[in-house]
């Protein structure tokens, strides 16, 4: 038997990369739930400052992406996707520990992030140290206009230095 172990490289993306987010985020956002972006909106966030988009590669291809917001000592995922072919490998935990290293080495105090309730990805935060923070209710909205809860989750690296 032989195994195979895919490298999963990190690495910065920009504006020129928009098509494959646009692709990675039609693949693994169910349009029921509202929580994917459109083009233009992660476009117009990546001209910020303090923004940063990080891409997850396997053999040259895009299979993931994260997208983090800083201002100042705070920061927010502000999206992370991995294409379903390939979840469950490690990519979205290298995404992870890829983001809080990069807030670590931008002297971020505190991360946070939002996912939809019921969300499979909450135990993967959970795991990487995310603590339940509070509700919004009604945050997402599905195209069929059906709403659901989006739960804040942060993580204190501060506390942890």
């Amino acid at each position: 038997m032989t195994t195979r172990v895919r490298l999963i490289e990190l690495a910065p993306g920009g504006v020129n990369d928009a098509e494959a987010v646009d692709r990675i985020m039609t693949a693994a956002f169910d349009p029921r739930f509202g929580e994917a972006w459109t083009r233009s909106q992660c476009i117009g966030i990546l001209a910020m400052p303090g923004v940063w988009l990080t891409l997850a590669r396997i053999e040259g291809a895009v299979v993931g992406f994260a997208l983090v917001r800083a201002i100042m000592d705070e920061a927010e995922l502000l999206l992370i996707a991995v294409d379903p072919a390939v979840r469950r490998t490690g990519v979205g935990a290298a995404l992870l520990r890829g983001m809080i290293a990069e807030c670590e080495g931008r002297g971020v105090a505190r991360l946070h992030l939002e996912v939809r309730a019921n969300n499979p990805a909450i135990s993967l935060y959970t795991a990487h140290g995310f603590r339940h923070a509070g509700v919004r209710r009604g945050y997402y909205r599905g195209r069929d206009g059906v709403s659901f809860d989006a739960h804040t989750y942060v993580r204190d690296l501060a506390a942890e230095r």
